[in-house]
């Protein structure tokens, strides 16, 4: 069983070399049996196909990164800290070379061509929401997120704002360093949610009714 899960693993690590060769525009099965040195019969004791591999790719990194995320979140001090937490860890998958490069990969278009790509990411989307949820609630239930109505809602909109930042960092990095971004999503998240250390004064029809946003999908839910 150690020998096949380590067969498993050379061979989704080679993927990874073959797809970042090629900037994510094309890897063979061929090119990365030759990379990883297993056969053809080894690749079918593990994948059904080439797009198989390509969704346990995606599936253990997003698998990993959220394991990751959730042990921040457990061990932050406060609401607003296990916020911060949240948005800075996922900021600095794109900061960190090794790991931005892993990103590049999934979200190549080699990867996103896979049949049940769209599936996985919507996963991941709503595994990022379940953790940013789970703050919220917190934070309204002890006061430190006032202007909560909905959690749901307000989840769904913070992670489109995370979203749009990280994607900005992979499609113009240098405009704003990845803590750059990260402060400014915690900034406006934080101001949006009522949060006493940063808030201002209420808007004059803020209270314990008012959602802390608007939901950016209002208009487009299937």
């Amino acid at each position: 069983m150690a020998d096949q899960s380590e067969e498993r693993a050379r061979i989704i690590e080679a993927a990874y070399r073959c797809l970042a060769a090629s900037n994510g525009t094309s890897a063979s099965v061929n090119d990365i049996l030759a990379e990883a040195g297993l056969s053809t019969r080894a690749f079918y004791r593990h994948f059904g196909s080439k797009d198989d591999l390509l969704l346990a790719m995606f599936r253990r990194d997003n698998d990993r990164v959220t394991a990751e995320m959730q042990a921040a979140v457990a061990s932050s001090t406060s609401p607003q800290d296990a916020l911060r937490r949240y948005v800075e860890g996922t900021m600095r998958l794109v900061s960190d070379k090794r790991r931005r490069q892993r990103v590049l990969v999934m979200t190549s278009e080699e990867a996103q061509r896979a049949r049940g790509y769209a599936a996985e990411r919507a996963r991941s989307q709503a595994g990022q929401e379940a953790v940013i949820a789970l703050i919220l609630e917190q934070g309204r239930e002890n006061g430190s997120f006032p202007w909560i109505r909905d959690v749901k809602a307000d989840a769904r909109a913070i992670a489109a704002v995370l979203r749009h930042a990280f994607d900005e960092q992979i499609a113009r990095p240098g405009v704003l360093s990845s803590a750059e971004a990260a402060e400014h999503v915690v900034d406006f998240a934080l101001r949006a949610l009522g949060a006493a250390a940063v808030r201002g004064p209420a808007p004059a029809d803020a209270g314990p009714e008012r959602s802390a946003m608007a939901d950016p999908f209002s208009n487009s839910r299937e």
